[in-house]
This record gives structure tokens, sequence and C-alpha cells, in this order.
């Protein structure tokens, strides 16, 4: 078990750097100016290696957000609240600590990444493939249906909405403590209007039975 432990280990650490190397790249020259083969040098691996990691060069960003994929579905499996509920509850606690990913936040590196990922148009495509997968898996745990499909599909707009409307702003030049405020009551709002206009069938499928507002 520590073998497999420590390999594991330094496949996430090899993940790390190498992404982490792509990143520093593509902030400095533009993702289009930089090759595979200058980030597998850099990272000091032959490029066959690092497409062993990382199938795509869009991959090498994408990996920095990973972790957020299935995040949705992962929040209402764990919730003993209906669904909109538990990511409404989400989606406040992170503007409150400045989650990157509710857009947010106006830390630099965080906002000289979303440029990279938001003006890369191949990058947008490909973190829409992320988004695709984190939908169904939320319908999924949502019954899986139509109705679940249907509902998991407005949910991740939402969200998606609300955290490209916070990073415009901040990325404008607005204070995050000017932009909270706002982007607190979007949340409300929007997660209010899911709340009220997805099926009964969909809210009560996790948590207490469903609730509408």
């Amino acid at each position: 078990m520590s073998e497999i432990g420590l390999r594991e280990r330094k496949k996430q650490r090899m993940y790390q750097v190498v992404s982490d190397t792509a990143i520093r790249l593509f902030l400095e020259k533009g993702f289009d100016a930089v090759s595979v083969a200058e980030v597998a040098a850099a990272a000091e691996i032959s490029k066959p290696t690092l497409f062993r990691y990382f199938p795509a060069k869009e991959d090498l960003v994408l990996y920095r957000i990973a972790d957020h994929e299935g995040e949705a579905a992962r929040v209402v499996a764990g919730a003993q609240e209906p669904p909109v509920e538990a990511l409404r509850r989400h989606f406040l606690e992170g503007l409150e600590r400045g989650d990157p990913v509710t857009g947010l936040n106006d830390d630099p590196r965080v906002l000289a990444f979303h440029r990279l990922l938001y003006g890369t148009p191949s990058l947008v495509a490909r973190a829409h493939t992320h988004q695709e997968r984190s939908e169904a898996e939320l319908a999924e745990v949502l019954g899986g249906d139509l109705d679940a499909r249907l509902a998991a599909g407005q949910i991740m707009a939402v969200l998606r909405v609300l955290a490209l409307e916070n990073w415009r702003r901040i990325a404008a030049g607005e204070r995050v403590a000017d932009v909270r405020p706002d982007a607190v009551a979007a949340a409300e709002r929007a997660f209010g209007w899911l709340a009220a206009g997805l099926p009964p069938t969909v809210q009560g499928r996790q948590g207490q039975p469903g609730v509408t507002e």
C-alpha cells in the first residue's frame, strides 16, 4: 500500500509540475505561441511522456480546475437538503471565501489564469467538455431521466453565468468588496428561480421532499 501511495503521489506531482510549467509559458508567450515540445523540454520530460499525462494541449491548462469537475454532483449527493438549496448554499459559501470558481477573486494570478482561459477559443471549447461531463454527473445524481437532465442543464448554466458575470466585473477593474453584494443578490435570485421552476420530482430526489418557493 505504501508503494502504491508513493507512486500516486509522484504521479500527482508530475501532473502539477507539468501543468504549472505549461501555464507559466502560456502566460508569458500566449497559448498558441508555445508548442507542446517546448512545454515538455521546460518540464524536463519527453513529449511522449507529456502526452501520457495530458492527452491534449488544452488539458495542460484545464488540469488546474479539474478538481471542480463533477463538483455540483458531489454537493448534491452529500447533502441532506433539496438539490437547489444545497447548491445555493455551496455557491454562496464560495462567494464568501473568494473561491476562484465563482469568479469573485481579484488575485492577479487568478485573473491572469482566467484571461488565458476565457481568451483562448480552444480552451473555452475544452472547458465546455468539462462542463458537459459535470452536467451529466449531476443529471445522474438527480435521477438520470429527462427531467433530471433538463434540471442539470439549467443548474449548470446558472453556475456558469453567475461566475462569468463576477469575473467580467472584476477583470474590468471593479473591487471584490463592491461586486460581492450584487453577486450574492444575483445568486439568491437565480437559485430562487431554479427552486420555483424545477420539477418537484427533481427537487425531492435528494434530502427532504421537494420544496417549492
